[in-house]
């Protein structure tokens, strides 16, 4: 069993399956969503297990909402352009400029956090729904999930877990994908 899989098993899985995990996700009432830290490369791995988890948990009750940041990603840049279009664009312009122009998109056009607020569970229960947010990876490198938590608060109302790609610096530090600068503020608890 690989390390993923056990941390899901025996860490996530037992405080998911709570009548109430939100004491267990984190220590602010208006923010009940946590990290899930895995390594960029088991991508694939993490997304089978994730739909294990939601099958195991789907059994015992708990209804599960998955929101895929890549979706997200997909409506706000169509909103602005034709996909054709941006690679043209970023051939034109360089990557630099595109990034730039995608972190705008999804900060003040098509603000990411209203996509994700917007996929949240209608009439939520936070005894019985779980969201899962999954794909922020397609997010690199133009949108780091520090941004989307900060803005989530009071805005999430059923325990919610961000699937993070990157690695661990210290004991609350993240480096998105294993690439950028730590960040060190985050508040939510990471499994």
């Amino acid at each position: 069993m690989s390390d993923l899989e056990l941390r899901i098993k025996n860490v996530l899985e037992p405080v998911l399956e709570l009548a109430d995990p939100r004491k267990r996700i984190s220590a602010y009432h208006d923010m009940p969503y946590a990290l899930f830290r895995y390594d960029p490369e088991e991508e694939f791995e993490l997304r089978k297990q994730v739909t294990m988890l939601e099958t195991r948990l789907t059994q015992k009750g708990k209804r599960i909402r998955r929101i895929s940041l890549a979706e997200c990603l997909d409506e706000a840049m169509r909103s602005q352009r034709p996909l054709e279009d941006w690679f043209t664009a970023e051939h034109e312009q360089g990557v630099e400029i595109i990034v730039e122009t995608v972190h705008s998109v999804l900060s003040e056009y098509k603000p990411l956090v209203e996509l994700v607020a917007a996929r949240m569970p209608d009439d939520p229960d936070p005894l019985r729904d779980v969201v899962f947010v999954l794909r922020a990876g397609a997010l690199f490198p133009v949108y780091r999930t520090f941004s989307l938590l900060e803005q989530l608060k009071g805005q999430v109302h059923v325990p919610t877990i961000l699937f993070y790609p990157g690695d661990l610096d210290g004991a609350a530090g993240l480096r998105f994908m294993g690439a950028l600068d730590p960040e060190h503020n985050y508040r939510p608890k990471i499994f």
